[in-house]
């Protein structure tokens, strides 16, 4: 059967109308029939994903305008619909821009800023908005009141697909309560099966933004999440690209838009941490891919003797002499008097000499600056004719006019009737490259053909210019035929022994770098200056551009939302990929009222949203499950996987741009470095974790031990006194010594109408002590000493003492109360198990 495909071009015109059929899609039109990939692609996780836009949205908006967000979330039942409502109490829309932030998607104002915030496509409320008149036919309605604007202004609308433009079907001003503010209003096709996740995103949110007031009130649940703090993330600014990580078409659109002329100016300009300094080594590493480096050869040691070699002999063997290089410079210059010609030689040859390599570049300057000192002293002008000469002639010189054998010529070393001062300093550098296993004969034979290699090359350019790439095709090809004829083996290790002890010696060239104009649509040369960039050490991005949760909130986070024995958060330093800056933190929560069967809950989150979708495809559970949580005390059966047991984990990615593994934002990708910071910062929380369990077994032994002694000290306590026929000794004092606990002993002595107290502490333990002491007492405690105060409230008094005791030593608290005095010992600042109370 004949296909539609085989009769094209058989038919006139068949071409004009198949291109007549092809039009322009929206964005609008294609998420309309693609609104899966922003998360609405069921009724139940429709409502959650309208939520986290609406609320997402509410929060970058309080925050800022430095506001402290109070955000109220409601879901209605309404008919055969759900009604979504969420207010806050930000700075408000204009009335020129409302229309297209929720009718209009891709409109926004974070999308080109480089800097932390939860949304940046302009696609999330907007695409809420869409979702609601798909599913419902009604449109969304909008309040608005700007700050100081004395009535709030009320829209209706839906998106037009067709344009991607908001239709605005009413538009008025009302009154509304709140003095700032926005509310937006969705009837939308859903259910409330992912009741879960809807929890589980406010509650997040909360953890993750300790500073904002959240509520929510639906058809079976009413939450509220007080903010734990009154500060404000730190205000974030916008920063450049930093230059590691951007990528080549991004560069090349770069140099396309900038404004400055030369290639220093446009990585100053448009980068961040790039200044003079660092532009002058990203150059010179852009001149070493570009341009290529010099061979920087050995100059002739000076000897006195000025004997002639023999034509067997070597240069190792007979070295040139100074007078060889003088000879050669005043042979190439003609007509500059005697006494000027021979101080331009001498000023040169002294120079060579005082070199240990010397590259052809070098010699130039060498010969410039001798020429400019001549005429100085002598009046005679050298031109650049005559420096040329002295140039050419000095290199050749140099490198003893390297001999003619190429590749195929030097297949056989025993050969070389003549080796060249070239091949001896290469064969210093391959013999320092390369294994003792390869014998002399071997090595020398590699350095003659190596040395061929650079003979061929200089037929083009008598510099010995090249770049790494082609300095290691010279070494493969070398390396190949020594394994051919000599049967000798030449590893890729070997090999690049010799590229990297020869590139070393090599000196970067001082050609100034195109201009941008010049750069500009040169995609191999803009190529070397990205390789270039990536391979400079430069500073982290900086931080301003992000907004990091810190530490200690994280913890306040946790504390607030969950019961727990124990929290611990790391916050890692900033790293960068793609040329985004990015940071990590994480919280670990363990103990408590944590759910203690099945696997720990792991909180993914994303610039402070929770990613409450997709857990599986997120490089965070990746992360988690490849951590070895054993060695951290945790159970993990099968040694990977969720850890078992009452914990809750949370990670943190905050970034200039999230790399999210789809539109709908519910996991991040498996990117490397991120990966590794997501590691790190987990495994930095997971050793206090590691620390606080150790610390918790340790003191289970002891309480067990304790609660040994303490029924086995009393039956012996009792025996002796029945044996003995004395009083039955105290204990107290005995087990403290035994456990080597702390004890604090409360002593109380009548004194006529008052008693004299006193609070001995006496430190058993191996290590010194910090205590915090209160001994309420219901009277007035009278003779305190200085290092002791007292408070009074609601009709007692707070005997506050605060010791620090060595290991061994004791201390002593002596004060007066009245004689109808009570007293209740409070002590703190050693773990329960190692303090024994007696009172």
């Amino acid at each position: 059967m004949t296909s539609f495909q085989s009769t094209l071009g058989e038919e006139p015109g068949i071409a004009e109308e198949l291109a007549e059929s092809q039009q322009a899609i929206s964005i609008a039109e294609f998420f309309e029939k693609n609104k899966h990939m922003l998360g609405f692609d069921s009724g139940a996780r429709g409502l959650v994903t309208a939520v986290k836009e609406a609320v997402d949205n509410a929060l970058d908006a309080a925050e800022e305008a430095g506001i402290l967000p109070d955000i109220y979330v409601e879901i209605q039942e309404a008919g055969d619909y759900y009604r979504l409502i969420v207010e806050d109490n930000g700075p408000g829309l204009t009335k020129e821009s409302l229309p297209k932030v929720f009718g209009k998607l891709l409109y926004g104002s974070r999308f080109h800023a480089r800097e932390q915030s939860r949304g940046q496509q302009g696609i999330g409320i907007s695409a809420a908005v869409l979702y609601s008149q798909l599913t419902s036919g009604k449109p969304a309605k909008i309040t608005s009141r700007t700050e100081g604007s004395d009535e709030a202004q009320y829209f209706e609308l839906i998106v037009d697909t067709d344009d991607n433009e908001p239709e605005i079907s009413v538009e008025e001003t009302t009154t509304w309560d709140r003095p700032h503010g926005t509310r937006i209003e969705l009837e939308m096709e859903a259910n409330m099966r992912a009741r879960q996740q809807l929890h589980d995103y406010i509650k997040h949110t909360a953890v993750v933004n300790p500073h904002a007031r959240l509520e929510l009130r639906e058809p079976q649940a009413h939450f509220k999440f007080e903010r734990a703090t009154d500060q404000l993330p730190e205000e974030t600014e916008e920063i450049r690209p930093h230059p590691h990580g951007v990528e080549l078409g991004t560069v090349m659109k770069m140099l396309t838009a900038t404004d400055s002329q030369t290639v220093s100016g446009f990585l100053q300009e448009e980068f961040t941490r790039v200044g003079k300094k660092t532009a002058d080594s990203i150059i010179d590493a852009f001149r070493d891919r570009h341009y290529g480096r010099e061979m920087r050869w050995r100059p002739p040691a000076v000897h006195e003797s000025t004997e002639p070699r023999s034509a067997d002999t070597s240069s190792e063997q007979h070295p040139r002499e100074d007078g060889d290089l003088e000879a050669a410079v005043t042979d190439a210059t003609a007509n500059k008097g005697a006494d000027a010609t021979a101080a331009f030689a001498e000023a040169i040859a002294g120079a060579v000499d005082d070199r240990d390599r010397i590259a052809h570049h070098e010699l130039l300057a060498i010969v410039d600056s001798a020429a400019e000192t001549v005429e100085e002293e002598h009046g005679t002008t050298f031109g650049d004719t005559v420096r040329e000469n002295a140039v050419d002639a000095v290199w050749l010189t140099l490198i003893d006019e390297l001999s003619e054998e190429s590749d195929e010529v030097a297949t056989d070393a025993e050969t070389t009737t003549d080796e060249s001062r070239l091949v001896g300093d290469l064969y210093e550098l391959v013999d320092e490259a390369t294994s003792t296993r390869k014998d002399d004969e071997i090595v020398r034979a590699f350095a003659q053909r190596l040395a061929g290699k650079f003979a061929d090359a200089a037929d083009d350019d008598v510099r010995h210019r090249v770049t790494r790439d082609e300095l290691r095709g010279y070494v493969d090809r070398v390396a190949e035929l020594t394994e051919e004829y000599d049967d000798v083996a030449f590893g890729d290790t070997a090999r690049e022994n010799v590229v990297e002890e020869i590139w070393d010696v090599m000196a970067t060239v001082p050609d100034d770098p195109p201009l941008v104009r010049e750069l500009n649509g040169d995609r191999d040369a803009t190529s070397d200056l990205v390789d270039a960039m990536r391979a400079t050490d430069i500073m982290a991005p900086p931080t301003r551009c992000l907004a990091p949760i810190s530490a200690d909130l994280i913890e306040a986070g946790l504390e607030k939302e969950f019961d727990a024995d124990f929290y611990a958060s790391a916050t890692r330093d900033a790293e960068v990929s793609g040329g985004d800056p990015f940071i990590v933190e994480a919280g670990i929560a363990y103990g408590g009222e944590l759910e203690a069967e099945g696997s720990a809950d792991v909180m993914r989150f994303a610039n402070r949203v929770p990613l409450v979708y997709q857990r599986g495809a997120c490089a965070t559970t990746d992360v988690v499950k490849d951590i070895g949580w054993r060695n951290y005390g945790l159970d993990q059966p099968g040694g990977s996987g969720l850890p078992n047991g009452p914990a809750v984990v949370m990670v943190h990615v905050a970034s200039t741009n999230v790399p999210f593994t789809s539109e709908s934002k519910d996991a991040v990708a498996n990117v490397p470095e991120i990966e590794d910071e997501i590691e790190l910062a987990i495994r930095e929380a997971a050793r206090d974790l590691k620390s606080y369990l150790n610390k918790r077994r340790s003191m289970q032994k002891r309480r067990k031990k304790q609660n040994v002694l303490g029924k086995i000290l009393p039956e012996m306590a009792e025996k002796v006194a029945e044996v003995t026929g004395r009083e039955e000794p105290d204990i107290d004092d005995a087990i403290a010594r035994i456990m080597n606990n702390v004890l604090v002993e409360r002593q109380v002595e009548a004194n006529g109408d008052s008693q004299s107290v006193s609070v001995v502490v006496e430190n058993n333990s191996g290590t010194n002590e910090s205590l915090e002491i209160t001994d309420i007492v219901s009277a007035e405690p009278t003779a305190l000493p200085d290092d002791a105060t007292a408070v009074e409230m609601d009709g007692e008094w707070f005997v506050k003492w605060e010791p620090d005791i060595s290991s061994d030593d004791e201390a002593t608290l002596e004060y007066e109360v009245p004689d109808d005095a009570t007293f209740d010992l409070d002590v703190k600042g050693v773990e329960t198990e190692k303090l024994t109370v007696k009172q």
